[in-house]
């Protein structure tokens, strides 16, 4: 079911959750400009797109393919080991910074490819948590970039336990893109590591957008992109949230105004089927969102479709925060600028 909750939290933030999202991106840029698979993806200027949503325009930022990954998440997880190698490296022998090192985390898709990466190529191993729900093929390529694949469980929830029991018995680090009490410092860098994406359309856009939308699982992207947003362009943007029905995670957590754990069927928007929220993510779309929906599965069906035949090829997931904008945002005029991001390419591309 369709839902939109106007947040009473927005520019104060919530009482008892003091950690941010990073606004200052220099780190990350310099950091990225080594790789030499970083390139900035595209904006592109949908005028028919617009049309059809009944807007001015409408710019859709397209991570499909980021960094040879097919994800946004390329940025996030490979970023955070970057920097442990960074603070090692000898004699600028970066492929062996992280020699012994180990990297566990659970993943639902992409965010384990980008821990994967990052650790294959500063020579270090990771450690893949996947529920019994995961693809195979997807297993498969996890393991064509060096990683051992473990399944776990019938849920992400279950495949996190099981990769924070791992870590918990020394097995290696655990690199989460969730953050909760006591564990922040990595889950904080993969964010820091989003803000890229968010800096390259600061750069591309020749005027601000009126409206941003920005699909959220644990609420990493969303926070990271709404961070940047704000010191750039300040209050200007109206910036919705936008999750899965079946995974309310933020939502409710902004009712509730303290973290919560949802539940609720298994979404075709898998990427973002995620029942509690990042602490910190949290923390920062209290401060800088404006609104939170959810959507339900026919309107993410739906926004792939359009999206299809106008050539831009998603999952549910990445057209998630076009699906928003597309079944008609309340207060949305025709003169809207509107910005979504198209987070991933399609499973098959």
């Amino acid at each position: 079911m369709r839902e939109s909750f106007e947040n009473p939290y927005y520019q104060t933030g919530l009482n008892g959750l003091k950690l941010m999202p990073k606004d200052d991106a220099t780190h990350v840029s310099a950091l990225l400009s080594k790789c030499p698979r970083h390139s900035a993806t595209p904006l592109i200027e949908m005028p028919e797109l617009a049309r059809h949503i009944g807007v001015a325009r409408l710019h859709v930022k397209d991570e499909s393919n980021r960094m040879g990954l097919g994800s946004f998440k390329a940025l996030g997880a490979a970023y955070a080991i970057a920097c442990e190698a960074a603070g090692r490296v000898v004699a600028d022998r970066w492929s062996t910074a992280l020699s012994g090192e180990v990297f566990i985390t659970a993943s639902a898709g992409n965010h384990g490819l980008s821990v994967a990466a990052g650790a294959r190529l500063f020579g270090a191993k990771a450690i893949i948590f996947l529920a019994e729900t995961v693809p195979e093929p997807f297993a498969d390529r996890l393991r064509a970039i060096g990683a051992d694949v473990v399944r776990s469980g019938a849920t992400y929830e279950d495949s996190l336990v099981a990769a924070q029991t791992s870590a918990d018995e020394g097995h290696g680090t655990l690199l989460s893109d969730g953050s909760w009490p006591d564990y922040t410092a990595l889950p904080s860098r993969v964010m820091e590591g989003y803000l890229q994406l968010a800096v390259e359309v600061a750069e591309q856009i020749a005027e601000p957008p009126t409206h941003i939308f920005l699909q959220a699982g644990v609420g990493g992207l969303a926070a990271a992109v709404a961070a940047y947003s704000r010191s750039v362009w300040g209050s200007a943007p109206v910036i919705v949230v936008v999750e899965p029905d079946a995974a309310p995670a933020l939502i409710e957590s902004m009712r509730a105004g303290a973290v919560v754990e949802t539940t609720g069927p298994v979404s075709d928007m898998g990427r973002l089927d995620c029942k509690t929220p990042s602490m910190v993510a949290l923390a920062g779309l209290a401060r800088d969102a404006n609104v939170f929906m959810t959507i339900t599965e026919e309107d993410a069906a739906q926004a792939v479709g359009v999206l299809a035949s106008h050539g831009l090829t998603t999952t549910p997931s990445g057209g998630a925060g076009f699906a928003a904008a597309l079944i008609g945002f309340a207060g949305m005029e025709a003169d809207a600028r509107v910005l979504v991001i198209l987070s991933e390419g399609a499973e098959d591309a």
